[in-house]
């Protein structure tokens, strides 16, 4: 578990923020989207079963470490990346 570092957990997650900010300033025009319908519940069906998979893993972890995972159910389904990057440095603090 310890292969995540403070520097890239950081980095990762400003350029989640620009991104996000990237793409919310783009998303607002006013053109209708070229995405197929088929496409789009695609692309949400995945999603979902993804998050569904790495909360089973966050549950086994918290599991195994003893800790509580359903305070992280709320900002893991708002934020995901974040939410799951400061789960795993939370787990990561030496116990004292």
């Amino acid at each position: 578990m310890y292969v995540w570092s403070k520097r890239i957990v950081v980095s990762l997650l400003v350029a989640f923020g620009l991104l996000e900010v990237l793409f919310w300033l783009t998303a607002t025009g006013a053109d209708p989207s070229l995405l197929d319908i088929r496409t789009t519940h695609w692309l949400a069906l995945n999603y979902f079963l993804l998050l569904v998979w790495v909360f089973v893993w966050m549950f086994d972890q918290a599991r195994v470490r003893g800790k509580n995972v359903w305070a992280w159910l709320l900002p893991f389904f708002l934020a995901p990346l974040p939410t799951l990057m400061a789960f795993v440095l939370v787990l990561q603090r030496r116990a004292k």
